[in-house]
C-alpha cells in the first residue's frame, strides 16, 4: 500500500468531541456545493445527465458554470439527479417556502409543447404555399 488509508482508520483514535466536530464540518460541506460537485457526489457523469435532460454534454457544462439561470433549468437539473428543488426565503422571524415555482415544471413542459405545435403549424403552412 502507498500510504493510503481509509478515513475510518484515520479517525478511529479521535476523541468523541473531535469526531463530532468532523461530522459537523462534513455536514456543512455537503449542505453547500456547486452543481458540478453535487453531480459528482450523486455519482453521475455529465454525459448521463445530458441524456436525462435531453441536451448535449456541452449544455451541462455551461449550466454547471452559470452563476445565474432560470429556475426551470435548475429544477430540471436537480430532478435529473433524483432530487426536487425547493426555494426558501430566510428572515430573522423565520423561514418561508416560496410556492410560486411549484407548478413551474408543468407550465414549462406546456410551454414547450405549445412551442412545438406552433413550429409544426408554421412548417405545414409554408409547405402548402
Amino acid at each position: 500500500m502507498t500510504g493510503h488509508r481509509p478515513f475510518s482508520e484515520l479517525t478511529k483514535h479521535f476523541t468523541p468531541e473531535r469526531k463530532a466536530r468532523t461530522a459537523a464540518k462534513v455536514r456543512a460541506l455537503k449542505a453547500r456545493m456547486p452543481l458540478a460537485e453535487l453531480r459528482q457526489a450523486r455519482e453521475r457523469s455529465q454525459k448521463e445527465l445530458a441524456r436525462a435532460l435531453k441536451v448535449g454534454q456541452p449544455a451541462v457544462v455551461k449550466l454547471e458554470r452559470r452563476a445565474d439561470m432560470y429556475v426551470s433549468n435548475l429544477r430540471r437539473y436537480i430532478a435529473a439527479l433524483g432530487g426536487s428543488l425547493e426555494i426558501t426565503a430566510r428572515f430573522a422571524e423565520g423561514v418561508v417556502n416560496i410556492t410560486n415555482f411549484s407548478d413551474l415544471e408543468n407550465s414549462g413542459e406546456e410551454h414547450q409543447r405549445q412551442s412545438r405545435l406552433r413550429k409544426a403549424r408554421s412548417i405545414r403552412s409554408r409547405s402548402r404555399s
